[in-house]
């Protein structure tokens, strides 16, 4: 979903409270997006930006999971 890199990739959970994520606990699991290894590990460590920047990001790739999934389009 950000670098392109070929499978495999990892579910990304949300990491905003506002998502239902707390101490020990994941945010659901319609709160996800798809990264690789090295992004979901720069995302979990706030390395793509401070706490408010990163969930910018994660709504932004979220927006498009989601548009993706409901697309009538095929994708494959």
């Amino acid at each position: 979903m950000r670098c392109g890199a070929p499978a495999p990739s990892q579910a990304a959970h949300s990491n905003s409270s506002k998502d239902g994520k707390g101490r020990s606990i994941k945010a659901c699991d319609s709160k996800t997006v798809s990264l690789c290894f090295s992004c979901h590990h720069l995302f979990d460590t706030y390395q793509l930006g401070n706490r408010q920047e990163s969930e910018e990001l994660f709504n932004k790739w979220l927006k498009r999971t989601n548009a993706m999934l409901e697309s009538d389009d095929d994708l494959f």
